[in-house]
Order: C-alpha cells, then sequence, then structure tokens
C-alpha cells in the first residue's frame, strides 16, 4: 500500500505544521488529509475495478480455447457452459461462498468459518473511507474474489467437455464453488492455518488453478475418456478441434486477462509491485511459450502449436503463486520448466488414458502444483522451511479438492448419470441438447 503510506504520510505533514499555526490552518490540512485519502482509496479501487474487469474477460478466453479445441458437434454446447459458469459461480458465491471464505467466525479453528449471505459490514457499504480496506470497497473486494470463484470451475469445463451431460456439470459448479472453493480458499486466504503456517500463494497456483484441476482429474476418471478417443493396443486418437484460430484467440485473450489476475492481487495499485508482477508474469508466460514447443519438437517429432498455446498458460499459471517475489529472471526460469511440465503432464496423460480435451490438467494442475512449490526454490522466500510449508500446503488443498470433487461427481453419477447417451456423444451434443449448431454453412442455390 506504497501510495496510501506516502499519501498519508503528506497528509500528516501538512498536519503537524498546521499544529504549529492557526485554528484555519489546522482545520485545513485536516481536510486535506481527508481528501488526500479518499483520492488514494479511488486510485487503488478503480485499479481493482479494472482488474476485476480483466479476469472477467477471461471467461471469453476459456470460451474460444475450449471451443476452439473440441470438435465442431460441440461448440454450442461448450459455449452454453462457459456463457452459465460465470453467472452460476458468481451467484454461488455470492450467496455462500464469499462469506465462508473470509469467516467472520471459525468453528473449527483455521479450519472451518461460517457465514451466509452477502451484506456489507457496518460504515463499509462501498462509500469512500477507510473503514473496511484501506486500497478498496468491500463490494469492489466480493467482485474481485468472485471473478476468482468464477474461474475456478471453468477450468474443469474443457477437460470434461463432449461428453458430460450439461445439467450435471452445472450442478457440479454449484456445489463446488459453494463449499469446496471457498473451504480451501479459507485456510490461506481467510486467515485460515496455511496462513498460519507460512504457507505463499500469491494469486493462486494452487487456490485457484490446481484445485480447478483436481476437479478436472476427478471429472475425467469418473466420466471415462471419449468415444474414440483411444485405441484397444492404447495409442491416442487425434480428435480434431473446430477452429485453431479461435484457440489462439482465446490463449491470447487468457494472457490479457492474467495482468488483472496477477496484477489485480497487489490488491492495490502500488506502482512497484504492480509493475514486477506485470513483468514477471509476462516473462513466464512468453519462457513457457519457448520451452513448450521445443519440448513439443524433441518429444513430438513436431512444431506443435496446441502444446505451444499451452505453454503459455503453463507459464502464467507456474508464476501464479510467487509473481510477488521472483525476480524477472527467475520468472524466465519457472516459464521455462513450466512449459516442459505441460508437454510431458499431456503425453503422461495419454498413456494413462485419462482423456482431457483441452489440457487443463496438464496447465492449471501440474504447473499449479509446481509453481506454488517453485515460491521454496526461486525468490525472495527460497529456503528448505518454506518448501515443507508449500508441500503441505499442496498436500491438504489437493487431497481435499480432488476427493471432494470425486465425491460431487460420482453422486451425481450414482443419482442421475453425468455422461450423455452413447449416440448423443456420437452425433454430437450441440443437436441434441441444445437444437443448434455452432458452424452452418449455407450454400446459394
Amino acid at each position: 500500500m506504497l501510495i496510501t503510506q506516502n499519501l498519508m504520510h503528506v497528509a500528516s505533514t501538512f498536519a503537524a505544521e498546521a499544529t504549529a499555526g492557526t485554528a484555519a490552518t489546522a482545520e485545513s490540512a485536516a481536510t486535506l488529509a481527508s481528501q488526500i485519502s479518499a483520492n488514494a482509496l479511488t486510485t487503488n479501487n478503480v485499479w481493482m475495478m479494472l482488474a476485476t474487469a480483466l479476469v472477467f474477460i477471461m471467461h471469453l478466453g476459456f470460451a474460444g480455447v475450449e471451443a476452439g479445441f473440441t470438435q465442431a458437434k460441440n461448440t454450442v454446447n461448450i459455449l452454453f457452459k462457459n456463457t452459465l459458469t460465470p453467472a452460476i459461480g458468481l451467484l454461488s458465491y455470492a450467496v455462500v461462498g464469499f462469506v465462508m471464505m473470509y469467516p467472520s467466525e471459525w468453528i473449527v479453528d483455521g479450519v472451518f468459518g461460517i457465514g451466509f449471505g452477502l451484506s456489507a459490514p457496518t460504515g463499509a457499504d462501498g462509500s469512500l473511507d477507510l473503514t473496511y480496506n484501506a486500497g478498496y470497497t468491500y463490494w469492489t473486494d466480493f467482485l474481485f474474489q468472485g471473478m476468482f470463484a468464477a474461474t475456478t470451475a471453468t477450468i474443469v469445463s474443457g477437460a470434461v467437455a463432449e461428453r458430460i451431460k450439461i445439467s450435471s456439470y452445472l450442478i457440479f459448479t454449484a456445489i463446488y464453488v459453494s463449499f469446496v472453493y471457498p473451504l480451501v480458499g479459507s485456510w490461506h486466504w481467510g486467515g485460515g492455518f496455511l496462513a498460519e503456517l507460512g504457507f505463499h500463494d500469491f494469486a493462486g497456483s494452487t487456490i485457484v488453478h490446481s484445485v480447478g484441476g483436481w476437479a478436472a482429474l476427478a471429472g475425467i476418471i469418473v466420466l471415462g475418456p471419449r468415444l474414440g478417443k483411444y485405441t484397444k493396443d492404447g495409442k491416442a486418437n487425434d480428435l480434431p478441434g473446430s477452429s485453431v484460430p479461435l484457440a489462439v484467440i482465446g490463449v491470447f485473450l487468457l494472457w490479457l486477462g492474467w495482468f488483472g489476475f496477477n496484477g489485480g492481487s497487489v490488491l492495490s495499485a502500488d506502482p512497484a509491485s504492480t509493475s514486477l508482477v506485470l513483468v514477471t508474469t509476462s516473462l513466464s508466460a512468453c519462457a513457457g511459450a519457448v520451452s513448450s514447443i521445443i519440448a513439443a519438437k524433441l518429444l513430438l517429432k513436431r512444431l506443435d502449436l496446441g502444446m505451444g498455446l499451452n505453454g503459455i498458460l503453463a507459464g502464467l499459471v507456474g508464476i501464479t503463486a510467487g509473481a510477488d517475489l521472483m525476480s524477472p529472471m527467475e520468472a524466465i526460469i519457472i516459464g521455462l520448466i513450466s512449459g516442459v511440465i505441460v508437454v510431458v503432464a499431456a503425453i503422461s496423460l495419454d498413456k494413462l488414458k485419462l482423456d482431457d480435451c483441452v489440457g487443463a490438467i496438464p496447465v492449471h494442475l501440474a504447473t499449479g502444483v509446481f509453481g506454488t512449490l517453485a515460491v521454496g526454490i526461486f525468490g525472495s522466500k527460497a529456503g528448505m522451511d518454506q518448501v515443507i510449508n508449500q508441500l503441505i500446503g499442496i498436500g491438504a488443498i489437493g487431497a481435499t479438492s480432488f476427493v471432494c470433487s470425486f465425491i460431487i461427481f460420482k453422486g451425481l453419477d450414482m443419482i442421475r448419470g453425468i455422461r450423455v447417451s452413447e449416440e448423443h456423444e456420437k452425433t454430437g451434443l450441440d443437436s441434441h441438447e441444445h437444437g443448434m449448431r455452432g458452424y452452418t454453412i449455407v450454400f446459394d442455390e
């Protein structure tokens, strides 16, 4: 909060000088101090709202990536999910998630807190005061955090695409964002036991990305692979996506959104911290793109654009936990490693016959875990004690997220089924579930 501190220092200086002067001068100085406080809050709050908008646009990026990487016959289904995910996610977070993630009362100290309903505390109704926070208002805080919550659910969408019932996916989203994400998030960002331990996750390599990745892994295990994805001898068939250009646009929209995702996590418009975070974020993404393409060339014997796109995202996920702690060179190293990890993880999933349509698990889970662990290896917090703290956080959040997700998916499968019929999967979900197609070419007679 360097801006606020500096401005408040100026105001204090005026106030001190006024003490020695007349009563009128003192009153003028007090007014000036109040104005400076309001201006500082406005500056920080405007940046946080802009960051919120950038995170929101990431949902369009996810829609583009998922629709581009999946088959044309399921395009409307993909876009339908990506349209309703932020809507359901934000509503769920408003009703339950926000106050559960930042509990006013711990039922089990540092582990589980409670609170239901979205209402501002007394004096923090969104007006320009410092009652709630010195950097932004209560409502801005809610909206910024709500966008993160909805992003977590969106990660699952791409992995389970092309064979999950839309209703089952939406039910899962509502439950996961309402209860599971806020629970594990409260352990660190809500001041729970991981925060007390010293675990560090700046913007969510674990709390957002791997939480979504663990849920995606549980989902594809319960669902099984798409029809025709794997041959009897275990080889993976390429099921071509509908639009490579759309996938590229989606990745660049996600990269743009990450400036708000990581930059906004500074939680102020502090110029030094924000600019460093944006630099480390971008450099890691660039390094991830380069290393993933090289790794794909060595392992797959081709210049794979899809791997390069996921390499960009891997670099972004990998730096997210420690973007505030790393030097530019350390960010490049993290990005280079993340780009290799995403390629190896994607190949490994296919060997295990785990069908992830868009590479969500390699991107968000594999590099999310690495990025969180990297906080203890690189940067200003590096050390064995920090490595242990990071491992504890990764283990606790990962185990909880996977087990809860598996229970939800398996429960839905037992109650109502979560996979579409074989006929619907073969002909495409668009015509059966939505009655329309994503791509229609009309030829004149």
